[in-house]
């Protein structure tokens, strides 16, 4: 279908007194928003449906939350009366229509003799993805948008692993979802919500669940009592979102005395008031947070995004400012810590492992293999990496710690998702740990430069809206392709000539900012244990990398670049020569 035969479509099927009908009939007067609103039907992205909402096929409303929902309860029957009878935890964060969508959801499972499992109120989405594999449940879906602008929603699956859907499974669903009219036997009606609870066909979670869920949080502590300095003053911003609650409990819990939450960002707050863009990979999330820490003399400021997945956080210098970490230094603090702590208390494993994803920070891998584990690596997202963990234990290894660089940490087995709660849990443990030895998180991060050499990274990214964007960014992948070195190709399949003459005028990119290309690796066929991906990779003879790829869930072209030298000034150097070529390169398609 074209977006003009979708937009006929609705147009012909949305009953009048649909509330959004006055939006889908204004759609008339303006084609590019028609064009934007109906350009596709929503797929499943790197962590399931995400967009803008509003009327259409390619946005978050009722209809596609519906269509959605009923192609995934048809698997789930698929799957035999036992999938049924396991059922489906559903949660959501403090979005707009977050619960709205959550209890049309509820709905439509119950009425296909789905148990559904759900709460009262807004839950972190780690949370949700431990309960899944608890209560043995099939499936798990959060209404999400995770660190998203406002104006966006989205809708997480999961699968009985407790890990997002595989591309498998996520295959499955999309096809019995492709098989749906959004109208036709359609019910957006959640009216009878409050009946189903009563019948039991709904089973609302609430104390019991959050605290499974805390103390398992709790248990992958390494120190505490007299080894930690408690009183360590801390500042934490759940940025408006599901963080704050079980946040403040872990810390209590500890016995953290000196914990301190934002007061304008504790409460749910759909508009995200005081910070608009609630990302905490954003130094400007912290503004807040960085005012509240002055004032008491805090060392460590900590966010996590509305559904409490991201982490991230600020720690002070020698000079008293509050310094922002990226994704990738704070991986290096919780990969040392963890791995120190572990050997220090005799308790690290004889074949421990960790992951990482492919564009993450190589010096993780050193730190870990200074210790005796074994970095793996794996696609983008955390069904990726948490996907790797049966792996790792049906082969011997004990895992001990997965992450990416864009603020996503998985430190328990047992949560098989990014978890700012954990991440944030340990981090203060650390803090507290090393503030006992008379060291800050500043210096033990100073410390891992001197020992394994200094990193400069950058993830610079083109926002390209709509469709107009996602055809460019196409193009520019196309042109990478195109211009790649065959000889320094893998895997070897790839290192052909292009045989229908595909070499484009573009030049080789054998060299950047005048240093050699070792090697590329082009995951597009896979490469190795890895499947196949929209990502490419960059090899220098410096010893320096870069990646580019597609965001599976926003509008970016996303690259990640990464240096190593004697100074983190030197690094810094040659990371922004790097980029600046290769930035200047991308730009000119267009």
């Amino acid at each position: 279908m074209t977006y003009k035969e979708r937009f006929n479509d609705w147009m012909e099927k949305m009953p009048k007194e649909d509330g959004l009908r006055p939006q889908l009939e204004a759609l008339s007067e303006d084609e590019n928003l028609m064009a934007e609103a109906f350009s596709k039907d929503m797929v499943f992205g790197t962590s399931g449906l995400r967009g803008i909402t509003g009327v259409g096929s390619n946005r978050m409303n009722y209809y596609t939350v519906a269509r959605a929902t009923r192609g995934i309860a048809a698997y789930i029957k698929e799957a035999g009366s036992e999938a049924k009878e396991r059922g489906v935890i559903i949660a959501h964060d403090p979005r707009y229509f977050s619960e709205e969508f959550s209890q049309l959801t509820a709905c439509i499972m119950a009425r296909a003799g789905i148990r559904v499992y759900t709460f009262e109120g807004m839950r972190p989405t780690p949370e949700l993805a431990f309960l899944i594999r608890e209560l043995k449940a099939v499936s798990g879906i959060n209404i999400t948008a995770s660190h998203n602008p406002p104006e966006y929603n989205g809708y997480k699956v999961y699968w009985e692993d407790g890990c997002q859907v595989s591309a498998d499974v996520a295959k499955g669903m999309m096809e019995s979802i492709e098989k749906l009219d959004y109208f036709l036997d359609s019910n957006v009606d959640f009216s009878d919500y409050r009946k189903l609870i009563d019948s039991g066909k709904i089973v609302i979670l609430g104390d019991k669940e959050d605290t499974l869920y805390l103390d398992k949080v709790k248990s992958i502590s390494i120190h505490s009592g007299n080894e930690l300095d408690l009183s360590i003053p801390i500042v934490y911003t759940p940025l408006n979102g599901a963080g704050a609650i079980p946040f403040a409990k872990v810390m209590a819990d500890r016995g953290f005395m000196n914990f301190h939450i934002v007061p304008k960002q504790r409460d749910p707050d759909p508009d995200f008031t005081t910070v608009g863009y609630p990302n905490p990979e954003d130094p400007k999330a912290f503004a807040l947070g960085e005012k509240l820490a002055e004032s008491i003399g805090a060392e460590l400021i900590m966010a996590t995004d509305p559904d409490a997945d991201r982490f991230a956080i600020e720690v002070r210098s020698k000079e008293g400012d509050y310094v922002p970490l990226n994704g990738n230094q704070t991986g290096y603090l919780l990969v040392n810590y963890i791995l120190e702590g572990h050997r220090s208390a005799g308790t690290l494993p004889k074949k421990g492992a960790m992951v990482k994803s492919i564009v993450t920070s190589s010096l993780s891998e050193e730190i870990a293999a200074s210790y005796g584990v074994k970095m793996f690596e794996s696609l983008i997202g955390f069904k990726n990496i948490c996907g790797r963990i049966p792996f790792l234990e049906k082969n011997g290894y004990t895992y001990l710690f997965g992450y990416e660089q864009s603020v996503g940490y998985a430190a328990c087995p047992d949560i098989r998702d990014k978890d700012g709660i954990s991440a944030g849990m340990l981090v203060a443990e650390a803090a507290a740990y090393y503030r006992k030895q008379g060291k800050s998180l500043f210096e033990i991060l100073s410390e891992l430069g001197e020992r394994y050499g200094y990193y400069a990274e950058s993830e610079p990214n083109f926002v390209l809206q709509g469709i107009s964007g996602a055809a460019r960014i196409e193009r520019m992948m196309e042109s990478v392709r195109s211009s790649l070195p065959k000889d320094r190709l893998f895997p070897e399949q790839l290192r052909q000539s292009d045989s229908k003459g595909e070499s484009s005028k573009a030049p080789s990119l054998s060299s950047i900012a005048g240093i050699e290309v070792a090697r590329v690796i082009d995951y597009t066929e896979g490469y190795e244990d890895i499947p196949p991906s929209n990502v490419v990779r960059f090899f220098l003879e410096n010893g320096s990398w870069f990646g580019i790829r597609p965001s599976g869930t926003e509008p970016k072209i996303k690259f990640y670049f990464y240096s190593k030298a004697d100074s983190f000034e030197k690094a810094a150097e040659v990371n922004n020569r790097i980029k600046e070529a290769v930035l200047s390169i991308i730009q000119e398609v267009d």
